[in-house]
């Protein structure tokens, strides 16, 4: 499967740019097809037949099999014509009284359905007359004066504050109720969907997108989380077919903003078969900005070296290319690949979607897995108490691998991961981040926890944070950091409220994915008991590592 892109890569030369006009998504470039012997996609046919055709049903049985469709070729940001306004009986409202613009609900939402604006106060009051007047009070109040944007605004842009605005799209809510829960102020909640309810959600959405871009003089470049306040950052559209709130969706989405902040559209993407791939292009939808590819489960890494190489050639070697894929395609079956590219010290950058399970194919065991989780091929029986073995760890391996950047994140610790990230970016040569990532139907876990999950497989030490830059010193210990994790010195977290040790045996009985492993008393199991162990032995070699034992 290839998918199509929008402006990237491409040539400061305007002739390169396709003769098409793509409207709301960007330019195609001819040389993406001339290199494959493609004609040059018309995207404006696309959207009106091809969608539309699958739209009412028609698609699969009346469209014709031209040369398009038989190379899966997918226009850019496709799935931002996709509605999933009609799958949840409940959408999140905003609450602008409560509001701190802290963020946390724009950057967590799996799927691009919560957008933040900040506008001058002047420029906003001009904009609001520009809307009829039957709306103009409506869309007014959902505005607020926030102590971050509008006192602080005004003390750098002579006194003129800035209003800031939550945006709830209906038609990319999966209602998962994540924002909710990553909010502490109390400024969104859950409403059922009326007639009313959805319409003014309609109306707000479109006005929103009327009122233009950010004022970037409000957005404060040292808050990393402020960045997808700007519009380069918005490379992932929504509209995927991921679960609802999917962990892998929050992490593509906070990956493409890292990049698009310092590249725009200006890279690539080659990903490993998997979850990520299918809700990704569920035909004829594509919610990346920027050209993406696949090919097999196990050799995205090699894949990209030739990508690599043949952009070199081209003159393209500034272009980042990253790969895609998880713990399955990069653990196990892809482990090779990725080895082998590791030791070419190309430029290329890897994301690990780390669930612990084969999600895409029903929930098989994978090497990622830990141990006593129940999984496909590793049932927890009468005999056999789930999966026996010990879980591999990818970073320390990667570790291992003369001059690579490596980084352990999550998507809940958002400084974290936009630093692993962006440090990544930085570093010339190859770089992996491994980022915990939680798939709710395989876990056993809610559809608004993704966040808190995280959080709590860094605090029991399931999925301690680190970050390996070469460049820091010629030691590990100089290299290795494990800030962000909670007592870095200590074996674990203790609960300040409780005074009690925080450890693998919570994080389990969190999960359904370990019920089985608990009595009726809530006692674990011999077998979780020695997860336990693993969990802290790994941890104690990462304190080694990092000297800090």
């Amino acid at each position: 499967m290839v998918a199509a892109s929008s402006t990237v890569p491409s040539m400061n030369d305007a002739s390169e740019k396709d003769p098409f006009n793509n409207n709301c998504y960007g330019t195609l470039v001819d040389r993406q097809y001339k290199l494959v012997n493609l004609p040059i996609l018309d995207v404006a046919d696309f959207n009106e037949r091809i969608i539309r055709g699958y739209e009412d049903g028609t698609g699969e049985e009346h469209l014709p099999a031209e040369l398009s469709i038989a190379r899966s070729l997918i226009p850019a940001g496709t799935a931002s014509l996709r509605d999933f306004s009609n799958i949840a009986p409940e959408i999140p409202i905003y609450k602008p009284e409560n509001c701190t613009g802290c963020m946390d609900c724009v950057t967590e939402c799996p799927d691009t359905a919560i957008l933040g604006k900040v506008l001058s106060e002047q420029e906003w009051e001009q904009k609001l007359q520009a809307i009829p007047e039957a709306d103009r009070e409506m869309y007014k109040v959902q505005w607020s004066k926030t102590k971050k944007y509008y006192e602080g605004g005004a003390k750098k842009n002579a006194g003129v504050g800035g209003m800031f605005n939550i945006m709830i799209d209906p038609s990319k809510c999966k209602g998962c109720a994540e924002c909710v829960t990553v909010c502490d102020d109390d400024a969104l909640k859950m409403v059922a969907k009326t007639d009313s309810v959805m319409s003014t959600a309609r109306k707000s959405h479109r006005l929103f997108k009327n009122m233009g871009p950010s004022n970037e003089k409000y957005i404060s470049g040292n808050l990393l989380i402020d960045m997808m306040l700007k519009e380069q950052t918005h490379i992932y559209t929504g509209g995927a077919g991921s679960c609802a709130g999917c962990g892998e969706g929050t992490a593509l989405r906070m990956m493409c903003a890292a990049i698009g902040s310092k590249h725009a559209d200006q890279w690539g993407i080659v990903a490993a078969t998997g979850c990520n791939t299918v809700y990704t292009s569920t035909y004829p939808y594509n919610p990346y900005m920027v050209p993406w590819t696949n090919s097999l489960f196990e050799n995205a890494p090699t894949y990209a070296i030739g990508v690599r190489m043949r952009w070199d050639q081209m003159g393209w070697k500034d272009k980042p290319l990253w790969v895609i894929g998880g713990d399955g395609a990069m653990y196990d079956i892809g482990f090779q690949a990725l080895s082998r590219m590791f030791l070419s010290g190309m430029n290329i950058k890897v994301l690990v979607l780390d669930t612990q399970v084969y999600s895409n194919t029903g929930g098989q065991a994978s090497t990622a897995s830990f141990t006593g989780q129940n999984t496909k091929m590793s049932v927890h029986g009468k005999a056999v108490f789930g999966k026996q073995e010990r879980r591999k760890e990818i970073a320390q391996i990667a570790i291992m691998h003369p001059h690579v950047y490596v980084a352990q994140t999550t998507a809940a610790h958002v400084n974290h991961f936009y630093k692993a990230v962006l440090g990544a970016m930085e570093f010339d040569g190859p770089a992996l981040v491994a980022c915990y990532t939680t798939c709710q139907p395989e876990h056993g876990v809610a559809d608004n926890m993704a966040g808190s999950q995280a959080r709590l497989a860094v605090d029991t030490r399931a999925f301690p944070l680190l970050v390996h830059d070469p460049r820091a010193g010629d030691t590990l210990r100089k290299r290795m950091s494990l800030m962000g994790n909670p007592n870095m010195k200590g074996d674990w977290y203790i609960n300040p409220k409780t005074n009690e040790e925080v450890t693998f045996i919570d994080f389990a009985r969190s999960e359904g994915r370990f019920s089985k492993h608990f009595d009726k008393d809530g006692n674990p199991s011999e077998t979780l008991l020695a997860a336990k162990l693993d969990r802290l032995e790994n941890w104690r070699l990462l304190q080694e590592l990092a000297g800090l034992r």
